[in-house]
């Protein structure tokens, strides 16, 4: 019966570190706002090189430096929104840093 019960709490604390690896592995996957507003607003740096004659630049520039405010002034929802919107008027799909 001891070693029943031994080789019982054996297997549960495996499971507990187990299970707390898991968790950890997937907080690593989800990133905060404010990495996401950076993430978006440097994707935005390698879309004006790559795209330079868009005729839709300037008005993308604008949104992100209206998106690069609101991020910084701790409204990054409305952030991240103004700097897909800029990606979008480039033909650039945003990429989500969560995948």
């Amino acid at each position: 019966m001891q070693r029943v019960s031994i080789s019982l709490m054996g297997v549960l604390f495996g499971l507990s570190l187990l299970t707390a690896a898991v968790e950890r592995s997937d907080a690593k996957a989800t990133i905060s706002r404010s990495e996401r507003c950076t993430n978006l607003s440097y994707q935005l740096d390698d879309a004006f090189k790559n795209h330079a004659t868009a005729t839709q630049i300037t008005a993308a520039k604008a949104l992100q430096r209206r998106g690069n405010r609101y991020c910084a002034n701790k409204k990054q929802a409305q952030g991240i929104r103004m700097l897909a919107n800029a990606l979008k008027l480039l033909g650039v799909t945003p990429i989500d840093s969560d995948q």
